[in-house]
């Protein structure tokens, strides 16, 4: 009988900058890996439709590069075949190295197709068709995309191309004017990645390392949550993923941590910067309130009469703690702060910092601060910036 190893004990400190290094904010930048060098380490950037300063899959790769090109970041995940889209935490871009750890998921929506949608006798089969002789094609390319109903009110192509990447048989391999574009797996994947013959259990103990390893250390939610897997399936592989069991200070739950994360203590510079709010170092909202203290929700959803921070309010990490946030907005060649909240006079000065480099990186010359809380720090975020822009 094995014995269970005893958890490694970790104070909530030493847990919080394990993560933010496992993150890629905690420590010098790998730039000669680049954006593929984090899309790899992270093993997910979940996709969204919102732009604000820039959609959420650019800004992962910004927080923790800085102002790299938006066309570089464009072409790292989407030349060469270096990356595929499926469902992940969300819709994700993913490495294609993961291609054969999402086989059990691709078994699973053959087996019970989760599709509220019929579909019409052939349409499958001549999707497939068109794409094996066209090539890459867009939904509207292969016959249009919608119906004149309402917005779910999907084409008999659209439904039928949707299935087929469900079902591995097709590929996102990139977005068009934010238009999925479409393959055939068979010749989008390369040969020694195309294949489901990894079982499921063997599928699920990859993910949930990958997952312990992009988090750092995290409980059975954070880890189970990062590729959204069920907690019995985490539970069923967990003991073989390779991930030690640990004790954080003041968690109250089991967690688990990359050994290799254990094997150094984090040190380096930490990075300044605004997070989307698809950002995995804080998507999980229980997580960010747990090692952070910090309590962040996503209001683009919410009527505006009830928001609080604003549209898209993004956290700024500095000094490896959450400070504050910020909904920004552009105004032609103008960054806009519409509503800066600061939770300490202490964060002036990171935002300014992080304000005037995300309005450089985005092509903005100016920077506008409107609204501020605690309104006295107004009058000292608007001298930091115009100090930094002068």
């Amino acid at each position: 009988m094995t014995s269970t190893p005893a958890a490694v004990p970790l104070s909530a400190d030493e847990a919080r900058r394990i993560v933010l290094r496992a993150q890629g904010f905690l420590g010098a930048p790998d730039r000669r890996a680049g954006v593929r060098g984090v899309l790899r380490s992270l093993g997910s950037v979940q996709l969204d439709t919102i732009s604000v300063l820039a959609r959420s899959h650019e800004l992962i790769p910004y927080a923790r590069l800085g102002a790299v090109g938006r066309r570089t970041v464009e072409d790292a995940y989407w030349t060469e075949t270096h990356a595929f889209e499926y469902w992940s935490h969300a819709a994700c871009i993913l490495p294609v190295e993961e291609w054969p750890l999402f086989a059990f998921r691709r078994r699973a929506y053959r087996d019970r197709p989760h599709w509220g949608h019929q579909l019409a006798d052939g349409a499958y089969e001549q999707v497939i068709k068109q794409l094996r002789a066209e090539g890459p094609l867009t939904a509207t390319e292969l016959g249009g995309a919608k119906n004149k109903g309402e917005w779910w009110d999907w084409s008999d192509s659209k439904i039928a191309v949707e299935r087929a990447l469900m079902y591995g048989e097709v590929v996102c391999t990139e977005r068009r004017s934010w238009k999925r574009v479409y393959d055939l797996a068979e010749r989008a994947i390369p040969d020694r990645l195309l294949h489901d013959d990894l079982d499921d259990l063997e599928c699920l103990r990859r993910l949930v390392r990958q997952s312990g390893e992009a988090l750092g250390v995290g409980t059975r939610a954070d880890i189970a949550d990062y590729h959204r897997l069920k907690s019995e399936q985490f539970d069923a592989v967990v003991a073989d993923s390779g991930l030690v069991p640990v004790e954080v200070e003041g968690w109250g739950k089991p967690a688990w941590a990359d050994p290799a994360a254990l094997a150094s203590p984090p040190r380096g510079r930490h990075r300044t910067t605004l997070l989307s709010p698809f950002d995995s170092l804080i998507w999980e909202r229980a997580r960010t309130e747990r090692i952070f203290g910090f309590t962040h929700r996503l209001e683009a959803y919410v009527p505006k009469p009830k928001r609080v921070y604003g549209y898209f309010a993004m956290p700024l990490l500095a000094g490896g703690k959450l400070l504050g946030r910020v909904d920004p907005a552009r105004e032609g060649s103008t960054l806009v702060a519409r509503h800066a909240s600061l939770d300490t006079a202490k964060a002036v000065e990171p935002m300014a910092k992080a304000l005037v480099e995300a309005a450089s990186w985005v092509g903005c010359d100016t920077v506008r601060v409107e609204r501020v809380t605690p309104t006295e720090l107004r009058a000292p975020l608007t001298a930091a910036v115009r100090a930094l822009t002068a």
